[in-house]
């Protein structure tokens, strides 16, 4: 087969990045931006996503999507079966999660499983590193990734795809819209399923992996969503979206070498997300606007621990069921002024009320709310017409107003500790437009992270001490970028960075004899670069590559490393359109090794050759092939659990704009 594939490979070249037309980019639902005002955003080769760019690279769930990207790293929380990603270094409570603007993490932990998180819905995911805008709030640590919806600008526009891949799978997924004189709509559904995926054929079987088809790997992903919006003149506008999903996975057993960990047997019947807001635009005068955002969320997850693999008794004592059902409701109001000539205010203020409620089957629920509010000022002041310097500041507060534990002894709940924090978030950068094609920037930004609830409360269990005094993670952020495009077939894009973080919650062993507490005790250095560029070398032929540099060093315990993030990626990517009707492209993707453990296991290096063919077939239709991994390599991103060896799918498309 590797015979017959290689040949192939040699004619085929990859996809680009580059900005997209005027007629794509209008299709974003603009009041769901969060982005600095009055200065250029010509970095879309490093922080922005379009969905035309996702659906050439046929990446359905948001982690693939979002490592395209130089300076993310994809990623796998193995025994939880959760897809993640790392912004240059930073994990995803420290990089949050929003959908226009609207935070959707997970209230107990501030993760959340991106693998759940479909893209067939998207005009653009945006990705903030470092220095991320004060109105975003708080916890934007090590920056923000914020998923844009659609908006239609026709008068009916609908597009879909339909199509299945290897391990039994299926995707289908419809957007329609429509502009109607000052109203318009939006909606979209959504389906991606999945029994299992196929094992690289390098993939030696072990005891809980017999078969070429990964055990308990299902997963069913269905999504709804709407939005309606009127726009009475052309300055105001008002939204109100709702977002609804419900998941089910099963998490593939561990099939590694390392003995320290223990195999879990874990299904997840229910992994549900309903997200409702409004969003308002109002002019104020000729000069000012304030911009409101309302919101409820929920989250209501299920969880079983079984005996083992053949997931039906539930009699040892590592099994059981747990329940989650959380809610977040909050909102924020922003004012902007530009009374003044050259500068843009805005001030900010945010609540945000986080509702954790969870208990094992039997037992009484145990709840868990944290209050977070936020003031933030941010500026920006136009020095000469191509050079802008954007101050921000703001006063992050946090505290518990219930936090219960429950006794399996006594079989009585009691309340911990009031815990309270404060943290300040402060940045300034300076944005420099050196000519129409060539900009430079340079930004400084002191950012924190607070303790989640579980980083406060759990007893891990059992091995750990909670600790309520638990305070925020600092990081001072600086960056220097510079993006810009020659002759207009050259687009290069190039950025250095640091931070230096201090009171990293880090776990402390033996606090008590053979357990453990998280404490504010670490010191940490992150470190690297990026680079990126995309060549038009004639019509219809583009090629391009980036590359990623990411270097951790723990300070305070330098023989503990980081886990997660390799310090080596790169990508490459092509694409050859030909005939008006026909498009091959390919994409190669090397990570270097990563730590997958403290204690130093690693997941190795790797290399992934994937390929996919178009063709128009009717003015609206066309369909899609490609083959991922191409090449068979049997990788992980964890050690212990191997992702999908060779695999194919195809999709027949709808568009009508």
């Amino acid at each position: 087969m590797r015979k017959l594939l290689l040949p192939l490979l040699s004619l085929l070249v990859f996809p680009t990045l580059a900005q997209e037309p005027s007629s794509l980019t209008d299709r974003t639902f603009q009041l769901g931006e969060v982005r600095v005002s009055g200065i250029s955003h010509r970095d879309s080769l490093s922080s922005r996503l379009t969905y035309r760019t996702i659906e050439q690279f046929s990446r359905n769930d948001l982690s693939n999507a979002l490592n395209i990207l130089p300076g993310v790293t994809m990623a796998n929380v193995g025994p939880r079966n959760e897809s993640v990603v790392y912004v240059r270094g930073f994990d995803l409570r420290q990089v949050p999660v929003y959908i226009d603007g609207v935070p959707v993490y997970v209230p107990y932990d501030g993760y959340v499983d991106k693998g759940r998180f479909t893209t067939f819905d998207l005009a653009e995911v945006n990705v903030s590193k470092g220095f991320a805008s004060i109105l975003y709030g708080a916890n934007t640590m090590g920056g923000a990734i914020n998923l844009v919806s659609r908006k239609p600008v026709n008068k009916f526009e609908i597009n879909g795809r339909a199509g299945v891949f290897s391990g039994g799978g299926y995707r289908w997924n419809v957007n329609a819209g429509s502009r109607l004189g000052k109203f318009f709509y939006q909606v979209g559904a959504s389906q991606l399923k999945q029994d299992t995926y196929p094992l690289s054929a390098d993939f030696k079987p072990r005891k809980f992996q017999q078969t070429d088809d990964r055990e308990n790997a299902y997963r069913d992903d269905l999504k709804f969503s709407v939005k309606a919006g009127f726009t009475p003149n052309a300055t105001d506008e008002y939204v109100i979206g709702y977002i609804n999903q419900h998941g089910e996975k099963g998490t593939p057993p561990y099939v590694g070498d390392d003995s320290k960990i223990t195999t879990r047997f874990w299904k997840w019947p229910k992994w549900n997300k309903q997200s409702l807001y409004f969003i308002s635009n109002t002019a104020v005068g000729a000069k000012s606007k304030v911009k409101t955002r309302l919101y409820y969320d929920t989250f209501v997850n299920s969880l079983f621990s079984f005996d083992d693999t053949t997931y039906t008794a539930q009699t040892k004592g590592y099994a059981f069921q747990s329940f989650y059902d959380d809610y977040t409701l909050g909102g924020n109001a922003e004012f902007e002024s530009r009374a003044w000539e050259n500068n843009v205010f805005k001030f900010n203020v945010q609540y945000k009320r986080d509702i954790h409620r969870e208990n094992d089957k039997g037992e009484p629920v145990q709840s868990y709310i944290d209050n977070t509010i936020s003031i933030g000022i941010e500026n920006t002041y136009q020095i000469i017409p191509s050079l802008a310097v954007v101050p921000g500041v703001s006063f992050n507060a946090r505290n518990a107003s219930q936090a219960q534990e429950y006794n399996a002894t006594t079989k009585e709940l009691s309340d911990f500790s009031d815990s309270k924090n404060n943290a300040v978030n402060a940045q300034i950068g300076l944005f420099w437009d050196i000519t129409a094609s060539h900009s430079l920037r340079g930004s400084v930004a002191r950012k924190t992270r607070f303790a989640t609830i579980k980083d406060r409360y759990s007893y891990r269990m059992g091995q750990a001490i909670p600790n309520p005094d638990l305070h925020a993670e600092v990081a001072l952020n600086f960056d220097l970028s510079y993006s810009g495009k020659i002759a207009d077939k050259l687009a290069l894009q190039a950025s250095i960075f640091q931070s230096n973080i201090d009171d990293i919650i880090q776990q402390v062993d033996n606090v008590q004899p053979n357990r453990f507490q998280l404490q504010n005790a670490g010191k940490a250095r992150f470190y690297g670069a990026e680079a990126g560029f995309e060549y038009q070398i004639t019509t219809g032929l583009k090629l391009g590559s980036n590359y990623s540099f990411i270097k951790r060093k723990n300070k305070t315990n330098p023989s503990i490393p980081f886990t997660n993030v390799p310090e080596h990626k790169v990508f490459a990517y092509a694409d050859f359109s030909f005939l008006k009707v026909a498009n091959l492209l390919a994409s190669l993707e090397n990570n270097s090794s990563r730590y997958s453990t403290s204690y130093g296991t690693k997941a190795g290096a790797y290399t992934l050759l994937d390929a996919k063919v178009s063709v128009k077939l009717y003015k609206f239709i066309s369909t899609e092939a490609g083959i991922n991994n191409i090449l068979d390599k049997n990788y992980t991103l964890i050690e212990g659990f191997p992702e999908a060896g060779r695999n194919f799918f195809i999709n027949l498309v709808f568009n009508y704009f």
